[in-house]
């Protein structure tokens, strides 16, 4: 299923003059949702959102209202929410927008999910280094509870209160996994949780959590007030509504583009207004970094759990990174494995061990001093974490490697006699000439 027009719902706030406020937002209809949601029980809430079709847009895409359904009967024992902010995946750069330019879409959003699931508690974690996204959240957090939209006595029974708490981490890839943001969040080194308990049952504070992505519960708001055949009017049968495509790379145009799921990335490397000048694709990635690289056989799969799931990548964070063919995948898989093994977190030890080992043959390979059993190596090694470690960490970094060796495997033989940068100049592939100028 093609889809050539984009939809501007989360982002069609942003260029508005001070789009960030309260008063803004209020005017585009803002917070209307939550009143419509508070006159609904909250079982008629989590079905609709079920109805809806939205599924998680953090990377898994597992189905929002269904995540909701499994929190266990209430006990008269606090249960929470958990905002998943904390952005940390190379080429991954749509919620750090949206909490800035429309972060009411997403405080609404933790309104109606709130009072969904019982909740009283919510916590917003945010990547500490983004100080300007965390004071604009603040705000908004500051403005809704000044303007009675949270706090005490809410609802048409005056019954129901919420409290929202933004937090700050220290800034690691790794709270981007679920339970090591819950241990974070609760004062604890950031590291993964062995599963189960699953945090449905026993997630922050050992209560009942429902952990989701800023943009999945800004997505909310939208599901409340156009009704769930509206959401579902957009994307494909098992991936509904609309979602924000980052564009990176070598496009003209690089940005934040909202549209179906189901758009093809060459549809949208159109609308960024193609390669560059002179150039032509060699490889992108539909998820960011951890998801299997794609080539120019794959620019008309629809970009949907499934479609791109059959074309051997996943959508994940919908993180398009763009390279043209003055890129050495080497070098470019060599940077994402300094990555990895910069973040693992180290408490299993293929992660910890393997990422350090890969990372020293990428290096290798890089220099134009592998070995001939280089690459096997990698394939080995890669292959003994995938499916083996604690988290997707893990998963994660094997994933560049394996299908970069896939797809071109020429140049990583190639790193056994010559320097990539002898090959691909750095200066080829930037983008900016100098400071400035492009």
């Amino acid at each position: 299923m093609s889809q050539t027009q984009l939809t501007p719902i989360l982002s069609d706030i942003w260029d508005a003059e001070r789009s960030w406020s309260l008063e803004t937002y209020r005017s585009r209809g803002g917070y209307q949702a939550l009143a419509t949601a508070m006159d609904m029980a909250p079982g008629d809430v989590v079905e609709t959102v079920k109805g809806s079709g939205l599924r998680g847009r953090g990377g898994a895409g597992f189905p929002t209202g269904l995540k909701w359904s499994f929190l266990p009967a209430p006990d008269g024992g606090p249960r929470y929410l958990v905002v998943n902010a904390d952005e940390s995946e190379p080429g991954a750069c749509k919620d750090v927008p949206l909490m800035m330019a429309n972060p009411h879409a997403l405080i609404e959003g933790v309104a109606i999910t709130s009072y969904a699931i019982g909740g009283n508690h919510a916590f917003i974690y945010l990547r500490g280094e983004v100080v300007h996204v965390y004071r604009r959240l603040l705000a908004a957090v500051r403005e809704a509870r000044e303007a009675g939209l949270i706090g005490t006595n809410l609802g048409p029974n005056g019954d129901y209160s919420l409290e929202i708490t933004v937090h700050a981490g220290a800034g690691a890839y790794i709270c981007g996994e679920e339970t090591a943001l819950l241990d974070s969040l609760e004062g604890r080194r950031g590291q993964p949780r062995l599963k189960p308990p699953f945090p449905a049952v026993a997630g922050l504070y050992a209560r009942p959590t429902v952990v989701n992505n800023v943009e999945s519960i800004a997505s909310v708001p939208g599901i409340l007030r156009g009704g769930t055949d509206w959401f579902s009017s957009m994307g494909t049968e098992k991936s509904a509504g609309h979602g924000l495509f980052s564009l990176s790379g070598h496009v003209v145009r690089p940005g934040q583009y909202e549209a179906p799921l189901g758009i093809t990335m060459r549809e949208l490397i159109d609308m960024a207004g193609g390669i560059r000048a002179g150039h032509r694709l060699k490889f992108w990635t539909p998820g960011g970094s951890s998801s299997p690289i794609l080539t120019e056989e794959h620019l008309d799969v629809p970009l949907d759990y499934e479609s791109v799931g059959a074309a051997g990548s996943m959508l994940g964070t919908r993180s398009l990174m763009v390279f043209d063919e003055t890129v050495s995948v080497v070098r470019v898989v060599s940077r994402w494995t300094d990555f990895y093994q910069h973040e693992s977190c180290g408490k299993c030890t293929p992660c910890r061990e393997g990422t350090y080992w890969m990372k020293q043959v990428m290096h290798r390979l890089e220099a134009g001093k592998g070995l001939p059993t280089d690459i096997d190596l990698l394939l080995d090694v890669s292959a003994n974490i995938a499916g083996r470690s604690f988290c997707a960490l893990g998963d994660a970094s094997a994933v560049p490697i394996q299908s970069g060796i896939k797809h071109f495997r020429s140049e990583f033989e190639a790193g056994t006699h010559t320097p990539a940068h002898e090959l691909f100049p750095y200066e080829a592939s930037a983008v900016f000439s100098e400071v400035g100028a492009r």
